[in-house]
C-alpha cells in the first residue's frame, strides 16, 4: 500500500470515529472545546479541516476571531471569546483563542506586559471555571522548526489557493522565530494544568500530524462503539518540562 493510500485509509477510520464521537456528545448534551494553537504554518488550518470535514455541520462550529473591535478591547479579555463556547450537544473548535495574548500580541507589542502578566496568572482559573461548568476543554500546541515554517510561508506566495493565508503578522513570523519559541515556553508552563492540559504535537509533517491529533483527540471523549487507534505518543504528548528538550518542541 502506497503512503498516500495508507494515509486516506486511516484517515477514513478516524473519521468515522469522529462521527461516533459527534453522536455521543449529542445524545449526552456534552459540551466540547477544542483550541488549537501553534506557529503560523503548523498546520492549524488543514487539522481542522479534517476534523469536520465529515461531521453535522449544525453541532460543530470553527471560530476564528479577527481582530478586537475598538469596543472589544474595552471589554474584559475573555468576553469575546465566551460568546462562541459550546451549548449542550456541541463542539466547538477554536482556530487560535484567547492565547492570542501570550504569542502574537505579547510578541508583537499589542498589549502590555500588566495585561500579558494578568492573562498568565487568570487563563488558569477561567479555564477551571469553563471545567466546571461542565465544558470538556482539549488543547494542541502544533509546533514545526524553522527551517519547515520557511518552506510553508514561502509556499503561500506561489500557491493562488493558499493567498488569503498570507499577513503581515506571518511575514514576521520567522524574523521573530526566537521570540515566539521563548512565549510558547512560558506560555505552556504558565498554562498547563490538570484539568486544561497541553497536548504538544511535532507537526513537519503535516499528514503525520495530522492523523496523530485526531488519534489523540477521539481518546478524550469516553464515547460508545470507540474503535482504538495508535495514539503516536513520538507526534503528540502531554507537554512537560522535558517536550523542550526531546526534540518534541521545535527550539
Amino acid at each position: 500500500m502506497t503512503k498516500d493510500k495508507s494515509y486516506d485509509k486511516t484517515l477514513h477510520h478516524l473519521q468515522v470515529e469522529l462521527v461516533k464521537l459527534q453522536r455521543h456528545v449529542i445524545a449526552r448534551g456534552q459540551k466540547v472545546l477544542i483550541i488549537l494553537e501553534g506557529r503560523d504554518g503548523a498546520g492549524k488550518d488543514g487539522t481542522i479541516k479534517r476534523i469536520i470535514e465529515h461531521l453535522s455541520p449544525r453541532d460543530i462550529r470553527v471560530v476564528a476571531l479577527s481582530k478586537p473591535s475598538d469596543v472589544e478591547a474595552t471589554q474584559w479579555y475573555f468576553q469575546r471569546y465566551v460568546n462562541h463556547l459550546p451549548a449542550a450537544g456541541e463542539i466547538v473548535l477554536f482556530n487560535r483563542s484567547w492565547y492570542n495574548r501570550a504569542g502574537v500580541e505579547h510578541v508583537m507589542g499589542f498589549c502590555s506586559d500588566h495585561d500579558y502578566h494578568t492573562f498568565l496568572r487568570n487563563v488558569p482559573v477561567f479555564e477551571s471555571m469553563l471545567t466546571d461548568s461542565g465544558i470538556t476543554v482539549i488543547k494542541y500546541y502544533l509546533d514545526i522548526d524553522r527551517k519547515e515554517q520557511k518552506k510553508r510561508l514561502e509556499a503561500r506566495h506561489d500557491d493562488p489557493l493558499k493567498q488569503w493565508k498570507i499577513s503581515p503578522i506571518d511575514e514576521k513570523a520567522l524574523k521573530h522565530f526566537d521570540d515566539y519559541t521563548k512565549a510558547r515556553n512560558i506560555m505552556l508552563r504558565a498554562t498547563d494544568s490538570a484539568t486544561a492540559p497541553w497536548m504538544v504535537v511535532r507537526a513537519n509533517d503535516k499528514k503525520t500530524a495530522r492523523l496523530a491529533v485526531i488519534a489523540d483527540l477521539i481518546t478524550r471523549v469516553d464515547y460508545a462503539d470507540a474503535t482504538p487507534h495508535d495514539t503516536h505518543t513520538e507526534i503528540v504528548c502531554r507537554f512537560d518540562e522535558t517536550c523542550l528538550t526531546n526534540g518534541m518542541l521545535a527550539s
